[in-house]
């Protein structure tokens, strides 16, 4: 009985890779484990020495790299949600309750179960404006009307 064959040796290792790919941010681990399992692939078909095996392993591991790296700067990746992280911006547009007057370009405004700091211009209690912004967790406000009794409904143009 022998070793363990070499070829089983770079797939492992490439499975291994591409499981820390998962754990490590960035994106460079899954290249090397793309160039491990091939050359794994290649040891098991063609029987190639040690170096040969580490030759192909750099080689492969250069050119996954370097085309991953080419594709990428030609077609990045989009996110599905650009706003996924900034929930600020993700309110522009929708309408809320001011319920402390904004006044000297200051008050609160109420949307959903959770009042804000705003910023604007003067408005008092119990009308709605319109969010045009933010910035940081204080929301930048514009009026829009009265609200007479009840809760304001909420709304998102263009969503």
């Amino acid at each position: 009985m022998g070793g363990v064959e070499p070829h089983w040796v770079w797939i492992t290792l490439g499975l291994v890779l591409a499981g820390l790919e998962m754990l490590v941010p960035g994106v460079y681990l899954i290249w090397l484990a793309v160039a491990a399992i091939a050359t794994g692939v290649l040891t098991g078909l063609f029987d190639l020495s040690l170096t040969m095996q580490v030759v192909d392993f750099v080689f492969l591991s250069l050119i996954a790299a370097f085309s991953a790296r080419r594709l990428l700067r030609d077609r990045p990746l989009i996110g599905a949600d650009p706003l996924l992280n900034r929930r600020g911006a993700r309110m522009v547009g929708d309408v809320a309750l001011v319920v402390q007057s904004i006044e000297h370009g200051s008050g609160r405004v109420k949307l959903g179960d959770s009042e804000w700091l705003a910023r604007g211009p003067d408005v008092p209690a119990g009308q709605r404006v319109r969010i045009a912004g933010n910035d940081g967790a204080i929301l930048l406000v514009e009026p829009i009307g009265r609200v007479l009794d009840g809760p304001v409904a909420e709304t998102s143009p263009g969503r």
